[in-house]
C-alpha cells in the first residue's frame, strides 16, 4: 500500500494535512551518577536553534511551540515558555508543555498537529526534551513536616526541643528518578512490569541479551555509516564537544551481558542494566507545518502525520502498549504488517519489544484483548529499529517520543518508503502510536 491510498478522514487528525518539514535531536548522552552538564531547557534549546537554523525559518515565524517533559527542573517551570523565549520566539508566541511519561514527546507532536489540522496553527515547533541526571533528590515528608516546625519555633527552648526530635530517618532521600519509575497503583516498577512479560510469553534471558546486542551493533552500523545526520553537535560550558550518542557499547556480547545481575529480581529475575533502555538526557524538536505554511515559506517536506492514537491496559502489562495503540490505526486504514516500511517501537526493555512482537502475531492476544479474530502477520524485524534503539541510544522520557518519530520520517525519506510507523509503552500502562507517510515512497 502507498500512502497516498491512506484516507486521513478515518483517523484522529481529521482535517487539514499536517507536514513534518524536519527534525533535530542532541546527542543522548548517558547518566553517569551525577549531574550531566546540560539541563532539559538547553537541550532543547539547542535542537531547537539548530533546527530553525537549518530551515531559514526565523523562531518569530512560528504560532507556537509544545514541548513534552516528565520533570523539569525548579528553574523551568512551563519549559516548552522558558525553552520559546530563550530560542528567541518574542513574547507573543505562546507555549505549553504537555506530559504523558514516556511518550510526552509524542504527545507533544499530536498536540501540534491537531491544531494544524484544525486550522489553529500553521507553523508549530514541537518535541520533548529530558535531563534525567538532573531529576532531583527530594526531602521526605518527615523532614518537611520537621521544617515547619522548625519555622514555627520562635524560642531557643522550642529549637531546642525540634533539635532533638531529629532521627535518622528525617534524612533519608527520595529519588524522584527511582520513585517516578515505579507505578503507584499496582506497586511494581517499570522493570517489575518488564519481569511480567518475561514471565507471561515465556522470554528467557538469551534472547533479551540477543536483543539488546543487537540493538549496539545496529547503531554502531548507523554511525559508521553516517545514518545519524539529525543529531547535532554539543558544546557545554567548558568547550567540551559532543558530538554522538554516547552510551553504545559497540563491543557488546551476549556473554558480556550474561554476566551481569538482575536488577528488579535479584533471585529469579531476568531483566538487567545491560538488556534494559538507559537512564539519559537528550532532546528532540521537529516542525510542523499546514500545506500553506510550507508553500509560505518555501520549506521541504520529510513526510506526513496521518493518524494517531492512544490505548490504555493494566499497568502491570504497560509494555504492550505498543499493540493497543498501533492495532486500531492499521485497521481504520486497513493495513496489513507488510505494508508499514519501517517500524520504530521504543526499546524500554528488550523483553517489551519481544513480549510486543509475540502478542502482535499471538491469535489468542488478539483475540483476547483485542478483540481481532487472529493475530496479525510477524512484523519483519529487518525493519524494526533498524539503526538502534533505547537499549543503546538512550531513553529520556520525555524525549523518545519526538526521537522515534523523526528518525522513522529520515529511514522513510532514506529509504524511500512510503508509511512508517513510530509507537511506545507508557508507563501507567498506556501505548502512544503515530502513523507516518511521505509522497512518493514506494511500497514497502
Amino acid at each position: 500500500m502507498t500512502s497516498d491510498t491512506l484516507n486521513q478522514d478515518r483517523g484522529r487528525l481529521r482535517g487539514r494535512p499536517v507536514y513534518v518539514v524536519d527534525g533535530a535531536r542532541t546527542p543522548f548522552l548517558k547518566a553517569r551518577g551525577r549531574p550531566g552538564p546540560f539541563h532539559a531547557s538547553d537541550l532543547a534549546l539547542m535542537a531547537g536553534r539548530a533546527l530553525l537554523t537549518r530551515l531559514a525559518v526565523a523562531p518569530r515565524q512560528v504560532d507556537q511551540v509544545v514541548l513534552g517533559c516528565v520533570s523539569s527542573g525548579p528553574d523551568e517551570a512551563n519549559i516548552a515558555r522558558v525553552v520559546s523565549l530563550r530560542l528567541g520566539c518574542g513574547e507573543r508566541v505562546p507555549a505549553w508543555t504537555v506530559q504523558r511519561n514516556c511518550a510526552s514527546g509524542m504527545q507533544a507532536l499530536e498536540s501540534a498537529a491537531l491544531d494544524i489540522a484544525n486550522g489553529r496553527s500553521e507553523l508549530v515547533l514541537a518535541g520533548g526534551t529530558e535531563a534525567m541526571s538532573h531529576h532531583p533528590v527530594m526531602l521526605n515528608e518527615l523532614m518537611v513536616a520537621w521544617l515547619g516546625a522548625w519555622g514555627q519555633a520562635r524560642t531557643v527552648g522550642a529549637r531546642g526541643r525540634a533539635l532533638l526530635q531529629l532521627r535518622a530517618a528525617h534524612f533519608k532521600p527520595i529519588v524522584a528518578l527511582l520513585r517516578g519509575l515505579t507505578d503507584p497503583v499496582v506497586g511494581l516498577s517499570m522493570g517489575q512490569t518488564a519481569e511480567e512479560l518475561a514471565e507471561r510469553f515465556r522470554i528467557d534471558r538469551a534472547a533479551m541479551d540477543a536483543y539488546a546486542v543487537r540493538s549496539h551493533q545496529r547503531l554502531a552500523a548507523a554511525l559508521e555509516s553516517s545514518r545519524m545526520d539529525e543529531v547535532e553537535p554539543l558544546y557545554d560550558g567548558d568547550g567540551k564537544l559532543y558530538e554522538q550518542d554516547d552510551g553504545l557499547r559497540a563491543d557488546s556480547s551476549v556473554d558480556a551481558l550474561g554476566r551481569l545481575r538482575p536488577v528488579f529480581d535479584r533471585a529469579i529475575g531476568r531483566v538487567t542494566a545491560g538488556n534494559s533502555a538507559q537512564v539519559t538526557d537528550g532532546a528532540a524538536m521537529l516542525l510542523l507545518a499546514s500545506a500553506d505554511a510550507v508553500e509560505r515559506h518555501g520549506l521541504p517536506v520529510l513526510g506526513q502525520i496521518v493518524d494517531s492514537e492512544w490505548a490504555g491496559l493494566d499497568p502491570a502489562q504497560m509494555g504492550l502498549g505498543p499493540v493497543h495503540a498501533m492495532t486500531p490505526m492499521m485497521q481504520r486504514h486497513a493495513l496489513q504488517s507488510d505494508d508499514i516500511g519501517t517500524w520504530e517501537i521504543n526499546e524500554a526493555f528488550a523483553v517489551q519489544v519481544l513480549a510486543c512482537l509475540r502478542a502482535w502475531s499471538s491469535d489468542d492476544y488478539c483475540r483476547a484483548h483485542l478483540g481481532l479474530a487472529h493475530g496479525f502477520d510477524p512484523i519483519d524485524e529487518t525493519r524494526l529499529n533498524i539503526d538502534g534503539g533505547g537499549i543503546s541510544i538512550g531513553h529520556p522520557v520525555g524525549a523518545s517520543g519526538a526521537r522515534i518519530t523523526l528518525h522513522a520520517l529520515k529511514v522513510m525519506q532514506r529509504d524511500r518508503l512510503a508509511l512508517g510507523m513510530a509507537s511506545l509503552c507508557i508507563g501507567g500502562g498506556q501505548g502512544g502510536a503515530l502513523l507516518l507517510a511521505r509522497e512518493g515512497g514506494t511500497e514497502a
